[in-house]
């Protein structure tokens, strides 16, 4: 007999993928550029020059997709819908091969018994809203609200859980400030206001998926990470706050508390986003869900040479092939801890996985124990953390297969199913077997060390 753990009745088991990182097909059936398209075919962005042109070939390929999702035995899919596809100058025309796309596969989905859970910004902004300013102009806010309506109007009769916004962190700071994510520039002030921006836009999409969506539950995925002082001095147990203000509460408190952290805020001084009347008022909307990304900690020590006096510092342990260190323990009390302070309600894990150098398959396998083991703890902390009291109603494995990651190229594997880019040839991995086995039993299973 299996004496494992038991998640609860209903907890729903899932994957995540993203349109740029998997579709291809981007000159395909009226689809517009996007920032993506334009930065990776900008030399020196990206590893190796590469770009998401072709990536998993979904677009083409989503029936065979959905075939691997029922071997993994999956209650929902959490995809992207990919916004040029829909409205390719942003806004005003509406591409309805692009609409007829999405319909195909949320019908392919529910077919399948697999419930669609879409995220309306993956970070392919379109091009032509980019040349207005792109998240540096309020006028991007009300294009998302128009392209929400579009696609909401479209498929809402059947898709009943929304994802407004992934990852506001990301395409602010890691694309306007850091310079090395689409649509590359440089400047804090300009990330800070396309942070605020996107928070608005979530905002203003919960509104009209609330006038659209029939019983509909809608929230936003932010991604999280537990933050520790890299020692026991005072100096750094205030970076670490400072640390976890920027990446952690600059975006809960205006979600679920209506504001910016006081302390950022004064940190930021004249940096702060221009903040209008009614916007906290509009972004702290009430949430179904919070969908939350977490895959590594960060350990944090004082530099007084930083722009928030903080900086990340490595960690002796085990670590993945982008450099994150594996420490489940940190998941669980993350979890906790987010429910303690801005009790969000219902929880997802929306995204956690692990890039390892995965061998190419043999006899129609994929050796990848680490990845196996990285799920296995990670899972056995979200059971933990449920029973700590945390609303835990989901978990979706990043990633459904190999993809484009990003900046990163096609160096970096996080799937369960590997992705042969030459052929398309998809195989499940042995993370992914047993991720099968996991979601038919509802529990975490043993696995061999």
């Amino acid at each position: 007999m299996n004496d494992s753990p038991v998640f609860p009745s209903g907890f729903l088991w899932g994957a995540s993928t993203a349109s740029y990182q998997i579709e291809g097909a981007v000159r395909e059936d009226g689809r517009g550029e996007s920032i993506w398209d334009r930065f990776s075919h900008t030399p020196g962005k990206t590893a190796n020059g590469d770009t998401g042109d072709v990536a998993a070939d979904h677009y083409h390929r989503w029936r065979d997709d959905i075939d691997i999702m029922r071997e993994l035995g999956l209650g929902a899919y959490r995809f992207s819908i990919a916004w040029p596809r829909i409205l390719p100058g942003g806004w005003g025309a509406v591409n309805q091969a692009g609409l007829d796309f999405y319909d195909r596969l949320v019908d392919g989905l529910l077919a399948a018994g697999i419930e669609p859970w879409p995220t309306l910004y993956h970070w392919d902004l379109p091009q032509a809203l980019e040349d207005r300013d792109g998240w540096r102009n309020r006028e991007t806010v009300e294009a998302f609200a128009e392209y929400t309506d579009v696609i909401t109007r479209r498929l809402g009769d059947r898709v009943k859980h929304w994802i407004t916004i992934n990852e506001p962190w990301v395409a602010a700071y890691l694309g306007h400030f850091l310079g090395i994510h689409a649509p590359g520039l440089t400047n804090l002030q300009a990330a800070n206001t396309a942070a605020h921006l996107l928070l608005l836009a979530h905002g203003r999409a919960v509104e009209v998926v609330r006038g659209n969506v029939s019983n509909g539950k809608t929230g936003i995925t932010l991604n999280l990470s537990q933050v520790y002082p890299a020692s026991d001095s005072q100096a750094d147990a205030e970076a670490a706050r400072r640390m976890d203000g920027s990446t952690n509460r600059w975006f809960l408190d205006p979600v679920f508390r209506g504001r910016y952290p006081e302390d950022l805020a004064e940190t930021m001084g004249s940096l702060m986003p221009e903040i209008e009347d009614d916007d906290f008022s509009v972004i702290s909307r009430p949430t179904d869900f919070l969908g939350i990304n977490s895959y590594s900690p960060f350990y944090v020590a004082h530099d007084p040479a930083s722009p928030l006096g903080a900086r990340m510092v490595e960690r002796e342990g085990e670590h993945t092939a982008v450099g994150w260190l594996v420490q489940p323990e940190a998941l669980q009390e993350l979890l906790v801890r987010v429910h303690e302070e801005y009790a969000p309600g219902d929880i997802y894990i929306t995204e956690n996985g692990a890039a390892f150098d995965d061998p190419a398959p043999e006899e129609g396998r994929v050796h990848d124990p680490r990845r196996r083991a990285y799920l296995h703890d990670h899972l056995t902390a979200c059971l933990n953390a449920i029973g700590q009291g945390v609303p835990l109603q989901g978990y979706f494995v990043w990633s459904l297969m190999d993809n484009f990651e990003w900046a990163e190229g096609y160096g970096k594997r996080f799937g369960v199913t590997y992705l042969d880019y030459a052929t398309q040839e998809r195989t499940i991995k042995d993370s992914g077997r047993w991720y099968a086995e996991v979601t038919r039993a509802n529990r975490v299973l043993p696995i061999p060390r």
